[in-house]
């Protein structure tokens, strides 16, 4: 913490200006193909790290940076349940989901379950939302908006749908379908886990779930709405610049 004072008037009074140091580095590593259970110990090392700086901080009030992170990965397939999920919307058994490979994880994020495979871009902002904005709602509503902007470079119309949080297609509309699901932990303004946005990925994997618990309504995917495949690193080039301005952040590779 930083204190400049001036004298001001004939009294002399001390005014003293209290400048907290933010962080606006967001700091970028793409980790290409990767399970979940290992890029989740990735992530809790990233957040472990962060909020124990935060209270050394407290501790001996000193104000050293803390560090932000956007984490970019494709897991092979899995299903994973939210700490509020119900297990009844996994469709499978364990011996079903052995047989088709997938793995399943029940995770200590928000929100129900959802699946993550290969063509899916994950995205795992650890973020200090001190150096940004402490507001967890609006947290949720930007990343929510980095997808929207995002899908609108490809030209898809995207929205939120009132009370289910993620990025949804024909919001209203009987063939509403779900583009991008999303489920956070927050912790002493730390964040971690994220938004997983479907680029190119089969979608037949998740006919083995009610998609985050929500029934009747469908799922799809950029490859999908325009009937073609999309180079992922091209989308990323996007979601990037969008954290950047929504944020006011620099993202660099780390």
């Amino acid at each position: 913490m930083i204190f400049f004072f001036n004298l001001i008037s004939a009294l002399e009074t001390q005014i003293f200006i209290i400048m907290s140091k933010n962080n606006k580095i967001i700091k970028l590593i793409d980790l290409g193909i990767k399970s979940y259970e290992e890029t989740l110990s990735i992530q809790e090392n990233f957040f472990i790290e962060t909020i124990e700086t935060k209270k050394n901080n407290r501790k001996s009030k000193s104000n050293t940076l803390t560090d932000n992170y956007l984490l970019f990965v494709e897991h092979h397939p899995v299903i994973t349940l939210g700490k509020s999920g119900k297990k009844d919307n996994l469709l499978l058994n364990n011996n079903e989901l052995l047989d088709k490979g997938i793995e399943f994880y029940h995770t200590n994020r928000g929100g129900d379950i959802t699946y993550h495979g290969i063509g899916q871009i994950v995205g795992y902002p650890i973020f200090d939302l001190d150096n940004f904005f402490t507001d967890i709602h609006k947290y949720l509503r930007f990343l929510e908006e980095v997808i929207i902007l995002t899908l609108a470079e490809y030209g898809l119309y995207a929205d939120r749908s009132q009370g289910e949080t993620g990025v949804w297609l024909d919001v209203g509309k009987p063939n509403a379908r779900k583009i991008c699901a999303m489920g956070v932990k927050a912790s002493r303004w730390v964040t971690m886990h994220g938004f997983a946005l479907n680029v190119n990925t089969d979608l037949s994997f998740f006919d083995y779930i009610i998609p985050c618990g929500i029934k009747g309504k469908s799922v799809t995917s950029l490859k999908k709405e325009l009937g073609k495949e999309i180079p992922l690193n091209d989308v990323k080039v996007i979601l990037v610049k969008h954290f950047e301005k929504l944020f006011d952040a620099t993202i660099k590779k780390a």
